[in-house]
């Protein structure tokens, strides 16, 4: 297991504070000016990330589907936020990386490998599937017709929730597939987020709904 370090820069002028791996040289010079540094605390592990199941390793019938999302990083902190939130499957569609990539393991921190995930090539085909085998699906979008996800209270299972490009958004085909369309709330000028952050928002907030909801629902 490798271990970690908080070191300080010894520098008075500069006193630059940073984790680095135990043992290693890079970590006795100040990245910021160049002086020596010492260790000021010892951690077991980089996060203190234990791994606590739900009960019986409970998920729910809540997935996610990403389609033509195209940032490594991006996948890899949805990754994250999903497994974390209990959920069941990620799709991945069109050029959206796969796990496959190795450089997706820095943000997804292991939990792609206990997270369910396929990929398709078609993220409006899949949906037309999912579609025809009983799943609702909602996109997370921004627009007119979008609903506050703080508004929702028991969301319809299974349940697949839908984001897409950071550039374009949702694909038109594959929203008119979506039953419905939620939204967060902006209180700034920007009225979106990144959709990594977007994704580990709503996936919380279904979740909490999903295990507020007494039964299964089967409508949007």
């Amino acid at each position: 297991m490798m271990h970690y370090e908080i070191r300080e820069c010894i520098a008075t002028h500069c006193r630059f504070r940073f984790p680095a791996a135990a043992g290693q040289l890079v970590g006795d010079r100040c990245p910021w000016c160049g002086a020596h540094t010492q260790v000021v605390h010892r951690l077991p592990t980089a996060m203190q990330d234990t791994e606590t199941r739900l009960p019986g390793d409970k998920r729910v019938r809540l997935a996610g589907l990403l389609d033509n999302v195209r940032s490594l990083f991006n996948v890899g902190s949805i990754f994250r936020s999903a497994e974390g939130a209990g959920l069941s499957h990620l799709y991945l569609g069109g050029v959206t990386p796969t796990p496959e990539h190795r450089k997706l393991a820095k943000t997804a921190l292991g939990a792609e490998q206990h997270l369910a995930w396929s990929h398709h090539r078609n993220g409006v085909a899949l949906a037309e599937t999912l579609r025809a085998s009983g799943h609702v699906l909602w996109a997370l979008e921004t627009g007119g017709a979008a609903v506050s996800i703080f508004d929702i209270e028991a969301p319809p299972l299974p349940l697949v929730l839908v984001v897409g490009n950071e550039v374009t958004g949702v694909d038109p085909d594959l929203l008119a597939l979506c039953a419905r369309c939620v939204s967060i709330p902006m209180a700034g000028r920007k009225q979106s987020l990144n959709v990594a952050t977007a994704f580990g928002i709503a996936a919380v907030i279904l979740r909490h709904r999903c295990d507020l909801t007494p039964g299964d629902q089967s409508s949007g």
